[in-house]
């Protein structure tokens, strides 16, 4: 039963008044054709466009206006990780109920989305968009097996400290054909305990390809060139380093999965077409 209004039948099972403190869960929402349960959204939401001028924003990553929040009488609040832990401690506190995701792999992007279908009465049509999700993943995956050899690829998710990329963007990149460089850094959920602190390391390590994402800062790309000895890495000596949008890899939601990856098996299957 579909409504065009912020009204939900009371016929419809699941929450009714949705905020949602971090921009994957609304994407999927929209993807679900569930956006009118949504009542409020993040401040960084950029996807899909509409919703930052049909949503009203409450609240950044770190902070939220709790007393806007609760002006939008929502029956479920939903958020990300550890981070915002005091955010939902309070709204849990004024009585909301709050659901935190804590994913940060490939698999708990699906599961999240499962989970969220169920919840507003649409898990058929997430099982549908995961399936999908889940068969252009096999198709890139058989697509690079006869590959002979694969890119060692660095990925930068900040400048200064150096801070590689977090569990499901060194998946994306295994599943797209490449090597992640540091692999054993994707197990740190956190962004302090993936500190590149010699990057000097960067070098020995000597990756074919670079890709940035500054966490919605600006790349500048000069500014990393200009570091000390990079100019001795391969992926800076053939200019194969690339700059990758944060809203299609840096949120663990949709669009990692159906733009991010996509777009790493592409850049990856010229670099082989060059080197391979």
């Amino acid at each position: 039963m579909k409504s065009t209004t912020n009204q939900r039948p009371d016929t419809d099972y699941g929450p009714k008044r949705i905020v949602c403190l971090t921009e994957e869960t609304t994407e999927t929402l929209y993807l679900l054709g569930e956006e009118s349960r949504i009542v409020g959204v993040s401040g960084f939401t950029v996807r899909p466009k509409r919703a930052r001028k049909e949503k009203p924003k409450v609240s950044t990553f770190v902070d939220a206006n709790i007393d806007e929040i609760l002006a939008l009488r929502p029956d479920l609040v939903i958020g990300f990780s550890d981070i915002q832990a005091t955010i939902a401690k309070e709204l849990i506190k004024r009585g909301v109920t709050v659901w935190i995701n804590n994913h940060r792999s490939v698999q708990g992007i699906l599961e999240m989305m499962v989970q969220l279908g169920a919840l507003v009465d649409k898990r058929e049509q997430a099982m549908h968009l995961v399936q999908k999700i889940e068969t252009n993943i096999r198709q890139i995956g058989q697509s690079t097996s006869d590959w002979n050899k694969k890119p060692k690829v660095y990925f930068e998710e900040w400048y200064d400290p150096l801070i590689t990329g977090i569990q499901w963007v060194s998946e994306l990149i295994e599943l797209a054909g490449g090597n992640d460089v540091f692999p054993e850094n994707r197990r740190a959920s956190l962004a302090k305990d993936r500190i590149i602190e010699d990057k000097n390391e960067l070098v020995r390590r000597n990756p074919d390809i670079i890709l940035a994402s500054w966490c919605g800062k600006m790349f500048k790309k000069q500014k990393m060139l200009q570091r000390p000895n990079w100019q001795n890495i391969t992926a800076v000596r053939r200019d194969d380093v690339f700059e990758i949008k944060s809203e299609i890899i840096l949120q663990p939601g949709p669009a990692a999965l159906m733009e991010g990856l996509p777009l790493l098996h592409q850049l990856f299957s010229k670099w082989i077409a060059k080197y391979g």
